[in-house]
């Protein structure tokens, strides 16, 4: 019913328009963050159909207005239920466990490295979404880091044992096992209340989101380490459609996508972190309203070397014996080699 009603949906705006136009059906990210509202829109709304000339029209919506479940987006997208669309990668690993090596939390602290990371993983990410959802990659673009809110003291990774954490992602989930915190399954929109009431101790997600939605109302401790990653977006387009478009309209697609969304949204990655982190701590100006005053927690030389060793011994290995040695391989030789980590390999 789900898809029937999505495609329904999507061909009534496609009657509406012009004969002569190329109609792309758009579902994009979540439409109340920024990467959505300031970049996903603009550029499929109003940037790539000016671009054609009118020859490419588009009918955008977003999963969550949709009521798509997350990890449906892209299984969706190879059925051919729409054209194109995106959302976070890991939520797609339940289908592609490979595809968990594009988001390796802990190994870009900064947006420069996490550019380079994803950038290299992308030959793997095309044949992934290739293989598994029918579908041509268009863009891979960065959330903010997910950093931890906690409503407990804490100075580092060690005060983190014993803790119970709204994290996403399995391999975030191994980490704070390893850390000896407990992971903890929570819903957004449920992480104040269960801060409040001590049901966790901390939550992570990005720092905008944090800042948008009170959660430095219920927390007193902001740890700035990407310990759930930067939670890329990839956003691909039903092979099949792809396919049936010019060489032409590919060209103007994928360089727009590239100059206009991708690269205009990892620009601005960096400052991103930095004006959610002085918003939510008051440590610098904050551009977004009024600066909040929680403790700001920085990684530490121990910290981070107690990180690598934890994604060494126990996160990467893992990952590669459900993805296969072929993979693990790969990343070693193409994500890795960029950010100085190899998974040991038999």
């Amino acid at each position: 019913m789900k898809r029937k009603l999505a495609a329904s949906l999507l061909m009534s705006t496609a009657l509406a328009l012009p004969a002569h136009a190329e109609m792309l059906s758009v579902v994009g990210s979540w439409s109340g963050l920024p990467l959505h509202r300031n970049y996903e829109a603009p550029f499929w709304n109003e940037f790539l159909p000016q671009a054609s000339d009118g020859a490419l029209e588009v009918a955008l919506t977003t999963h969550n207005e949709m009521g798509l479940g997350v990890g449906d987006v892209f299984n969706l997208l190879g059925d051919g239920v729409y054209d194109v669309a995106m959302t976070v990668g890991n939520y797609a690993v339940a289908d592609a466990p490979e595809l968990e090596a594009l988001d390796v939390p802990l190994i870009a602290m900064d947006a420069e490295t996490a550019r380079a990371k994803s950038d290299a993983a992308r030959p793997m990410v095309s044949d992934i979404f290739r293989d598994r959802f029918n579908s041509h990659v268009l863009a891979i673009a960065p959330y903010p880091p997910q950093i931890v809110f906690c409503n407990t003291e804490v100075s580092g990774l060690d005060d983190m044992q014993g803790l119970k954490v709204r994290g996403s992602g399995r391999m975030t989930a191994q980490f704070l096992e390893a850390l000896g915190a407990e992971g903890v399954n929570v819903d957004f929109g449920e992480v104040p209340g269960a801060l409040q009431r001590g049901a966790i101790d901390c939550a992570i997600t990005g720092g905008g989101s944090g800042y948008n939605s009170g959660w430095w109302e219920v927390s007193t401790h902001l740890v700035n380490l990407p310990l759930g990653g930067w939670d890329p977006v990839v956003t691909a387009i039903n092979l099949d459609r792809w396919n049936s478009l010019s060489p032409e309209m590919q060209d103007l697609i994928e360089t727009s996508i590239r100059t206009e969304f991708e690269d205009a949204a990892w620009a601005s990655a960096q400052d991103g972190l930095e004006n959610d982190v002085a918003c939510l701590t008051g440590t610098g100006e904050c551009p977004y309203g009024e600066a909040r005053d929680m403790v700001l927690v920085e990684a530490s030389a121990e910290d981070l070397e107690r990180a690598t060793e934890i994604l060494l011994t126990r996160v990467l290995p893992d990952w590669a014996g459900r993805a296969g040695h072929d993979w693990a391989e790969r990343w070693n030789d193409e994500v890795g080699s960029v950010v100085g980590v190899a998974i040991p390999l038999d």
